[in-house]
């Protein structure tokens, strides 16, 4: 079925959207993720209650650190996403194994992640499809 989104000039998700299409493509494809990941990761790295956590803070203090973790969360998402096997980190249990994330932490991001996707103006559909996914890797990531 072809419906059309609230139009908006700049972004990839105002545009007649084939429901049948594969989610990576309802969301815009390789670069709308990338783009969304941009602005997420800015305001991870801003976030004072995901930083409240130390090892996480150690990460996110330095400024070097984030081109390389937007790529890896540009690629895990694509991969998420129905798009190509190109995400080349560790497993989510592996990554949060000594990190003691908090179940508010985890929430900290997972509403971060909400907000961004609302922000940029992402359909409903997609974004709670997204936040599904998300939540299916709290017991991975809490580790507190």
């Amino acid at each position: 079925m072809v419906t059309r989104r609230e139009s908006h000039p700049r972004l990839p998700w105002s545009r007649l959207v084939d429901e049948a299409q594969p989610w990576i493509v309802r969301l815009g494809g390789i670069y709308a993720i990338a783009g969304a990941v941009d602005v997420l990761v800015d305001r991870l790295f801003q976030n004072v209650k995901v930083n409240s956590n130390e090892v996480v803070h150690a990460h996110h203090g330095d400024p070097a650190n984030g081109p390389g973790y937007k790529f890896l969360a540009t690629a895990w998402s694509v991969e998420a996403t129905g798009g190509p096997a190109c995400y080349p980190g560790l497993d989510m249990d592996t990554a949060h194994r000594d990190m003691a994330i908090t179940d508010s932490q985890f929430d900290a991001v997972y509403f971060e992640i909400e907000s961004t996707l609302h922000f940029l103006g992402v359909p409903d559909v997609e974004t709670e499809e997204f936040m599904g996914i998300i939540e299916r890797y709290r017991g991975q990531v809490v580790k507190a």
